[in-house]
C-alpha cells in the first residue's frame, strides 16, 4: 500500500481543520466552472451527452473519459466534475465528462445507466475514425470515475478490452459491502432494482469486486470519507491482488470525499500525477 500524507499543513493541525478542509471541497458543488469547449450527444435522450475540453494546439492529445458519481442518482450531474476536467486540460489533457441516465431518469439505473457509459465510450472511439471531435490519441486514454462512478469506471474496463488504465475516486467499487452498510439510504438497492436478497444477479453484474478486470487499475480514497468508507477500496484492493489483477491503492490520510477531485484541495497535487502518469 502506498501511504501518501496530505501537504497542506492545515490537515495536520487537528480534526476541526480537517473537517473544514472537506467543507471546502464541497464548494465544488455549487461553484460553476469554465464551460465545456463542445457539447457531443451520443444518445437521443437528452441526459446521452459528453462535455468535451481540448487543450490548446493541433493535437493530438491525451484523453481521459471521467465519470461523475452521485449514488447514480438523476439530482447530481456532471457539472461539478467540470472543475477536475478544466484543470486537466491546462496540464495538456483532454476530457470527455460524460452525462448518462441515473436513478430518476427514465431509462436509469441498472443496466440503463451502464448502456449509457458502454455507449459514451464507444462513441469516443468512433468519433477519432470519423474525424466528427478534436484528435484524440487513444493510446493515451485512461477511464476514471468518482465515487459511483467509479463504479462504472472499473465496471467498463471489466466489458472493455481496449481500457488499458483505470482510476477510482473514492469508488463505490463494491456493491454487496455498499447495500450492507445502507450508504446514502440504500442508494445500492435504488441503482440495482432491489436488495441482495431480491436480485443477486445485479450485484454480480454491477459490482467491480466480482469482476475480472485485464486493466491497470489505481484506487484513490481518503481515510476521512464519510460518504464512501475507506475500507471498501482496502478491502477491494486486497481481493483483487489476491487473484492476481493489477491493482494499487493510494491512501489519503485526513482527506474526505470531494477533495480528490477538486483542484484547489490539498490533495489534488498528487491527483493530478496519477492523472498524468496515466496517459502519458
Amino acid at each position: 500500500m502506498t501511504q501518501l500524507r496530505a501537504n497542506d499543513k492545515r490537515i495536520h493541525s487537528g480534526s476541526f481543520c480537517s473537517i473544514l478542509a472537506a467543507v471546502e471541497s464541497e464548494d465544488i458543488l455549487i461553484k460553476a466552472p469554465s464551460a465545456p469547449d463542445f457539447t457531443f450527444a451520443y444518445g437521443a435522450d437528452s441526459n446521452q451527452f459528453v462535455h468535451i475540453r481540448v487543450p490548446e494546439g493541433a493535437g493530438p492529445h491525451p484523453i481521459l473519459f471521467f465519470i461523475h458519481g452521485g449514488f447514480w442518482r438523476a439530482k447530481y450531474d456532471l457539472v461539478y466534475a467540470g472543475h477536475l476536467c478544466a484543470a486537466l486540460k491546462e496540464q495538456g489533457i483532454a476530457t470527455w465528462n460524460v452525462e448518462y441516465r441515473r436513478v430518476g431518469n427514465l431509462g436509469g439505473g441498472w443496466p440503463g445507466t451502464f448502456d449509457d457509459i458502454r455507449s459514451a465510450y464507444q462513441a469516443l472511439l468512433n468519433s477519432q475514425k470519423e474525424n466528427s471531435t478534436p484528435r484524440l490519441d487513444l493510446n493515451r486514454l485512461c477511464v476514471a470515475g468518482h465515487s459511483a462512478g467509479g463504479q462504472l469506471a472499473l465496471c467498463l474496463a471489466a466489458h472493455e478490452p481496449s481500457i488499458r488504465r483505470v482510476i477510482s475516486l473514492a469508488g463505490v467499487v463494491d456493491l454487496r459491502r455498499a447495500w450492507e452498510l445502507h450508504l446514502s439510504s440504500d442508494a445500492v438497492a435504488e441503482f440495482l432494482g432491489g436488495p441482495l436478497s431480491q436480485v443477486p444477479h445485479r450485484y454480480r453484474e454491477a459490482s467491480p469486486a466480482e469482476l475480472e478486470i485485464q486493466a491497470a487499475q489505481q484506487l484513490l480514497h481518503g481515510t476521512s470519507d464519510d460518504s464512501v468508507p475507506y475500507e471498501l477500496s482496502a478491502d477491494y484492493v486486497r481481493k483483487k491482488r489476491s487473484a492476481g489483477e493489477d491493482v494499487e491503492l493510494i491512501t489519503f490520510e485526513n482527506t474526505g470525499h470531494f477533495e480528490l477531485v477538486d483542484p484547489a484541495s490539498h490533495a489534488w497535487t498528487t491527483v493530478l500525477s496519477r492523472f498524468k502518469a496515466s496517459v502519458a
